[in-house]
């Protein structure tokens, strides 16, 4: 298992990498969705879910005309509580969001963080994928069968990478598919990458067996070849994907992820309104209906004090589900 450094000595570390102070001062006068010097902060490094997320939905707005010049930068660290922490610490600041997902949610848990998702504003729940289980094209393992079965011989000796802290998405849905294999959770060798950009080069190397992650982060990949892409998660296939889902495979797993928008606390009833409706209006354009197909994300919108009291009960799932798992 890593070593954790002091979430406030990794936040100083990173933010000496990232540049200025996250405040933001606008100018002019924020009409409409338009919110002058709007920044997008992804607690994660570049090529992960959260990051495509972002970048994707700061690209779809300005394409549609809802906001200009919103800046997208990565504070990983931590499995996001690291960029978690540096939002809180933004009272008031109605210039900033964050992207993230349940991942986020995993991660306070495991990394016992003073600051949780309670703390800040619930804006939006944006998107619902599943999660792919893949390998290195020059993997012995054609089918999923082909590892599971290699996997219930030697649970330990077959390294699985997720780009999650324990909790997280990526590390529950192998959890989840070793149970249904026979295999003891505890068993299970899994090792935390911050996010699918790290991930990837350990699957491509072969410094893992196999590798879980979202769809939508490897999806090029699979479509070169260069990731072999054994199965699905979630309760049907991917459209344009050959790949069973693993209740098709014969084991018991049905899994999605989600992503969404957390801004820090202490915004004005105006501010969070008007971060809101921007996504509300970016939910319901053209640019982003095509990017949710590309990256074969489902529609999974949620706004506000809903959205809110969804982030509450996946706190709940997530430690019965750890309970469950006897993690």
């Amino acid at each position: 298992m890593r070593l954790r450094t002091p979430l406030a000595l990794l936040g100083a570390a990173v933010l000496l990498l990232v540049g200025p102070p996250l405040l933001t001062t606008g100018s002019g006068t924020e009409t409409g969705t338009q919110i002058p010097g709007l920044r997008f902060m992804v607690p994660n490094t570049p090529g992960g879910g959260y990051d495509i997320t972002a970048r994707t939905a700061a690209k779809d707005a300005e394409d549609a005309g809802l906001t200009h010049s919103v800046e997208v930068f990565n504070l990983p660290g931590a499995g996001g509580t690291v960029g978690l922490s540096r939002l809180v610490s933004e009272h008031g600041n109605g210039k900033l969001a964050m992207s993230m997902g349940l991942g986020v949610v995993g991660a306070v848990r495991s990394n016992d963080t003073p600051k949780t998702l309670a703390d800040t504003t619930p804006i939006a729940r944006l998107t619902e994928e599943q999660d792919v289980v893949v390998v290195g094209k020059n993997s012995p393992y054609k089918t999923v069968d082909d590892l599971i079965g290699a996997w219930k011989e030697n649970p330990g000796k077959l390294p699985v990478g997720g780009g999650s802290s324990p909790g997280g998405p990526d590390h529950l849905a192998p959890m989840l598919m070793a149970r249904a294999a026979g295999i003891a959770p505890k068993e299970v060798n899994y090792i935390p990458f911050d996010g699918g950009g790290e991930l990837l080069a350990s699957i491509l190397g072969d410094k893992v067996a196999f590798g879980v992650s979202g769809v939508g982060e490897y999806l090029d990949q699979i479509k070169s070849g260069e990731l072999r892409l054994l199965a699905v998660t979630g309760p049907q296939r991917v459209a344009g994907l050959d790949a069973p889902t693993l209740q098709e495979a014969g084991y018991d797993v049905s899994f999605t992820n989600w992503r969404g928008i957390v801004a820090p606390p202490g915004l004005t009833d105006a501010e969070r309104d008007k971060l809101v409706r921007l996504v509300r209006e970016l939910h319901d354009s053209d640019e982003w209906r095509e990017s949710m197909k590309r990256n074969g994300w489902d529609d999974a919108f949620l706004t506000g004090e809903e959205f809110g009291a969804f982030l509450d009960a996946e706190d709940k799932r997530v430690v019965s589900v750890l309970k469950e798992l006897g993690l």
